[in-house]
């Protein structure tokens, strides 16, 4: 009986480390991954919390162009029957606009309209069915708006999106780890699980008592 007590110490001591090694690994390798994605959307919460003490004055741009005879044609033939955008079209669009065609295109008997919302702004492009003009205008609201639009993924694409996912998930993991660390220290931490306690029950009573 004697000799079993050291031997059952001596494992859970061992079970202690392995667990701790591998915790504290998860735990700096995801900190890392999204350290600054946290960084970020830590800055532009707090951006978005106070937008009305951040003035900004909007930058409109407007670029007109003429849309060769033949490819207007091509247009007006799509319009008859509110096809896709022609790819010769969109082609000459990115060649000579630098815009990348989406999928928010509305069609009227006088014109093409095309919907390009961007973060930071907005842009948009109508095409004349009868003149071929092609108006591009495009609404810069700075910086900071940029940053908030990533930060609520606003217009932002599949790509960002996909990393909004992969840092999530860091962000998942690097919270999990925390607490298993949190729980493995806190026989030597008496204010671990008050302070803990306090985090959930803090904004639980904010959100019961003002807000309406």
């Amino acid at each position: 009986m004697t000799a079993a007590a050291p031997t059952s110490t001596a494992k859970s001591q061992q079970s202690r480390a392995f667990w701790l090694k591998h915790l504290h690994q998860w735990h700096w390798i995801s900190a890392a991954t999204c350290l600054i994605g946290m960084l970020l959307f830590s800055i532009t919460g707090f951006t978005l919390n106070h937008a009305g003490w951040i003035g900004a004055k909007p930058q409109v741009a407007s670029v007109t162009a003429q849309l060769p005879a033949a490819l207007l044609m091509s247009l007006k033939q799509a319009a008859a029957s509110t096809q896709a955008l022609p790819g010769e079209v969109a082609a000459w669009l990115r060649d000579e606009m630098s815009v990348q065609p989406r999928s928010g295109i509305e069609w009227s008997d006088e014109e093409v309209y095309l919907s390009l919302p961007r973060p930071g702004g907005d842009a948009w492009l109508t095409i004349d069915l009868g003149s071929g003009e092609v108006i591009h205008e495009v609404t810069d609201r700075g910086w900071l708006a940029y940053f908030n639009d990533l930060h609520k993924g606003r217009h932002t694409g599949a790509a960002w999106s996909l990393f909004i996912d992969v840092f999530a998930f860091a962000a998942l993991v690097f919270s999990t780890t925390g607490l298993l660390l949190l729980k493995m220290h806190s026989t030597h931490r008496p204010a671990t699980w008050p302070v803990v306690g306090l985090g959930l029950v803090l904004p639980v009573i904010i959100a019961l008592l003002f807000i309406r």
